[in-house]
């Protein structure tokens, strides 16, 4: 199939696939809903907790699926030493981000569940990278890991409402309602101090990593997570998008669901994050499971705001005939053009906005 003249969206999908396909990821499909309780039990999980409910037949409260990694952890199940690695094109039914209303939302991305070790999480980051770059080779991936501020967190204070205050503060970058929240919990001024130089970590992998040493020394926890962003930095170098890739500790997902590693990707052109992931065992521990996952997610939706590289014609060959011209000639002039690897539309009159490479005109016996 020629995909050059798909939407963006539409050319993803395919692409995705093929790539996904190529490292064990299998197709998953689902009902396009679940029983609601699955989704208002985690409502926090979810990019948003507005949902699409009704009542089917037997009275039972179902809901469009407004999420797809929900769905593959209910109806997976725990094998000792396996994993489960899946990919999914599927659509949710949720507020989209661009129009704040209602809408089909086509979503791609991929989930690793089972007894995951550190190659399963740098293939899984590496293969977000790969995503981004199948879009659009002008994108970003910055990573955080969960493990550090729950560390220094947890040498801190235990009072819930804190803990959320300074996470938010850390994902905005706030260093002024920071001190202040800090101020109030009663932390000390040394720990608010590290909380601060926590907030302007960014940069590339190695320059970041060396800045956390002086955190490893003082949170003996930290160097967990060191270890493990070491190990991620030394195989995403090996990758052709290391100098798009970014430690990121402002990138913060719900710290009851996730933990370790998390990401989101950008794309030129587009303000909102458009892939997002990370390692989810806490999410997996609250549905029942005893495995590890990991896995993220393209927003295709968004796609729909990025710059294309349009062709200079929407087909390369336009086949004009009238009630004269004998259908026969009609489609052999259309197969000798395909067989070109030509795209062809065949018309009785030229489509108005039509733009086309070259005119067959039968109805001149004549070729421009």
């Amino acid at each position: 199939m020629n995909i050059t003249y798909l939407k963006p969206e539409e050319r993803a999908v395919y692409a995705l696939r093929e790539l996904y396909r190529g490292y064990g990821y299998l197709p998953f499909k689902m009902s396009k809903f679940e029983e609601y309780d699955l989704y208002i039990r985690n409502k926090d999980f979810l990019v948003s907790d507005r949902i699409i409910t009704f009542t089917d037949v037997g009275g039972k409260l179902l809901a469009l699926k407004p999420d797809v990694t929900l769905s593959i952890i209910k109806n997976g199940e725990d094998r000792p030493g396996e994993k489960q690695k899946v990919c999914y094109s599927e659509n949710v039914y949720r507020v989209s981000g661009s129009t704040h209303r209602f809408k089909e939302i086509l979503q791609t991305g991929l989930e690793c569940i089972g007894d995951l070790d550190g190659y399963d999480v740098c293939e899984v980051v590496a293969l977000a990278a790969a995503s981004l770059a199948t879009v659009s080779d002008r994108f970003a991936l910055d990573i955080s890991h969960m493990g550090i501020l729950s560390a220094i967190l947890d040498e801190i204070t235990a009072d819930t409402d804190t803990r959320r205050e300074i996470a938010r503060c850390v994902s905005e970058k706030n260093t002024h309602d920071l001190t202040r929240i800090c101020a109030e919990a009663g932390v000390t001024a040394e720990d608010t101090a590290t909380l601060c130089d926590f907030v302007s970590i960014y940069g590339d992998m190695d320059s970041v990593l060396e800045r956390l040493a002086p955190l490893a020394r003082r949170y003996e926890a930290v160097s967990v997570a060191i270890t493990e962003l070491t190990a991620l930095r030394d195989h995403l170098k090996t990758t052709p998008y290391a100098d798009r890739i970014r430690f990121d500790f402002s990138i913060i997902n719900d710290m009851s669901y996730y933990n370790g590693v998390v990401f989101c990707g950008y794309l030129d052109g587009i303000c909102e994050c458009v892939l997002s992931g990370g390692q989810y065992n806490k999410l997996m521990k609250r549905m029942g499971r005893k495995n590890g996952a990991i896995g993220f997610a393209l927003y295709l939706d968004l796609l729909e705001g990025l710059e294309q590289s349009s062709a200079a014609y929407d087909v390369d060959a336009l086949v004009l005939y009238d009630t004269a011209t004998p259908a026969a000639a009609v489609a052999q002039t259309v197969a000798t053009l395909r067989a070109e690897g030509r795209s062809v539309s065949a018309q009785r009159a030229i489509p108005q906005k039509l733009r086309y490479a070259t005119l067959c005109d039968l109805r001149k016996e004549g070729t421009k």
